[in-house]
């Protein structure tokens, strides 16, 4: 891509990369890396004619809260963006380069303001409540 100046490079990462995650840890931690390294790419392929765009969907109607074993946790339960409305807003925002796509449902805006402005202690009591199993 670089060699022929031109590119885009999308990586999913999620709103846990934007707070400790806990009783999922390693998933917020591995999302947290992701985001890390695709600003740090972003960075290094400025000018190239690549772009690199990272996704931070909140909670979506997928399988992943079975297949995680969090069915019987708030954020399990709760309610979730459409997958396909975040597939659109992801495809919109590698299309247009920009940095960042979050989700434009009101529950994600909202978790990317309290990750913004919440010490991180409050983001994890908060973040805890979400995904602490009930069972």
């Amino acid at each position: 891509m670089v060699s022929r100046g031109s590119g885009r490079v999308l990586f999913t990462a999620s709103t846990a990369a934007l707070m400790p995650g806990p009783y999922y840890a390693t998933y917020a931690a591995s999302k947290a890396f992701i985001q890390s390294f695709a600003q740090a790419i972003r960075h290094e392929l400025t000018d190239t004619g690549v772009t690199v765009t990272s996704l931070l969907p909140g909670p979506t109607g997928t399988d992943f809260f079975d297949r995680a074993g969090m069915s019987d946790t708030p954020v399990g339960q709760g309610s979730k963006d459409d997958p396909r409305s975040v597939a659109d807003q992801a495809f919109d925002g590698v299309m247009s380069g920009v940095a960042e796509v979050k989700t434009r449902s009101l529950k994600t805006r909202m978790q990317s303001v309290a990750a913004a402005v919440l010490p991180d202690r409050a983001k994890a009591v908060t973040h805890a409540g979400f995904t602490e199993p009930k069972g």
